[in-house]
């Protein structure tokens, strides 16, 4: 059923010259037909290796622009070369692209219109290297966003996400902050427009190579995720109404 959709990868790069290649050589590209790449104006040569080793498209930010800034472009681009559907893949190694097959049949089946690639279904988070209390605070942020949101999924922070290219067409992510609670963001508005939303369980991995923000970026992320989650319980409840929902 997948060679019929155009399929794309999206990978939202910032000082990713250690990981880049590896993470690309696991692409599989029988199944997938672009890779876009976005730099948000790394100080290394991430720029340099993905034209060495041939992304189809790498766009270079003229300054750090931000986290969700740099998924806008992706996501830009991929609606612009008409994708059916688009994989968010970051390009530190964390995550395995081995999953993007088993992701898009979920999506192409319609058994759902996105998929996460969930590092807490497993047991692995912790033995893959997540910080003790950058799992602490996963666990606890996704038990409040489950109740605010109505949802139960196993986390809302990975960075490994399948979309139905048409959802993404019906949402305005213009409106999002352009730093790391975009994600949140993203999935709230998604799961405003009442989305199918899945999960895959997978492994992990973290190194000195692999990207992560510091405690006190970690601390203004938690507070942001909290901030969305509030907003869209009352959105929903018609007490306060917010525009990322509208």
């Amino acid at each position: 059923m997948l060679h019929n959709r155009k399929i794309i990868v999206i990978l939202p790069a910032y000082n990713a010259e250690k990981t880049l290649q590896k993470t690309v050589e696991e692409i599989p590209f029988h199944i997938v037909d672009t890779v876009i790449l976005t730099d948000d104006y790394s100080q290394d040569k991430t720029v340099e290796i993905a034209k060495k080793i041939g992304i189809d498209y790498v766009i270079e930010h003229q300054k750090n622009k931000g986290y969700g800034a740099n998924q806008k472009t992706c996501y830009k681009k991929a609606l612009e070369l008409e994708a059916d559907i688009i994989i968010m893949l970051h390009p530190d190694y964390q995550y395995t692209p081995k999953l993007i097959p088993a992701m898009c049949e979920l999506i192409t089946n319609q058994t759902f219109d996105v998929v996460l690639g969930s590092r807490i279904l497993s047991k692995g988070a912790l033995q893959g290297g997540m910080p003790l209390y950058k799992y602490i605070s996963n666990r606890i942020l996704t038990f409040i966003q489950n109740i605010l949101l109505q949802q139960k999924l196993s986390e809302y922070h990975t960075g490994y996400r399948c979309f139905n290219a048409e959802v993404l067409r019906k949402i305005n992510f213009e409106k999002n902050s352009d730093d790391f609670v975009f994600d949140n963001e993203l999935l709230a508005q998604l799961i405003f427009q009442k989305t199918k939303i899945g999960e895959i369980s997978c492994p992990a991995k973290y190194f000195e190579e692999a990207s992560s923000i510091n405690f006190k970026r970690s601390i203004i992320y938690g507070l942001g995720v909290l901030r969305v989650s509030i907003a869209y319980f009352f959105h929903q409840l018609g007490v306060v109404k917010n525009n990322l929902f509208e």
